[in-house]
């Protein structure tokens, strides 16, 4: 018997402009994604994946340095726990591209899988 599994992708907008504070533009860009979520488990998708840097806008090829305070460790930030909780709430797989620090001066963009409760790396 086949069952049917629904996925999802979110590309949004950045929620506010670069003029913004780093917070203001961090919340408003979780709030809008938190309202996609909400829509996507409303239509039964199962995986669903965000855009890059979810919570900012795309800003790598500026190499400016204000973005770095974007940066979380994974999977202990505040994003990834919050993205837990919504996995789990909705019982689906969220792919959470999030900016973190892996050690002092390196900054990669890391990809959290989370199925429920548990973070996957990747």
């Amino acid at each position: 018997m086949s069952r049917i599994v629904r996925c999802g992708l979110i590309q949004a907008s950045n929620a506010l402009d670069s003029g913004h504070s780093l917070s203001a533009i961090k919340k408003a860009m979780i709030a809008k994604h938190l309202k996609l979520i909400e829509q996507a488990a409303r239509k039964k998708v199962k995986v669903l994946c965000l855009q890059e840097l979810v919570y900012g806008p795309y800003f790598c090829a500026e190499q400016n340095i204000r973005w770095y305070e974007l940066t979380e460790r994974v999977p202990e930030g505040p994003t990834t726990k919050l993205m837990q909780k919504i996995a789990a709430k909705h019982r689906m797989v969220i792919v959470v591209p999030v900016y973190e620090e892996q050690m002092p001066g390196l900054y990669i963009q890391y990809g959290c899988g989370h199925q429920r409760r548990w973070p996957v790396p990747g």
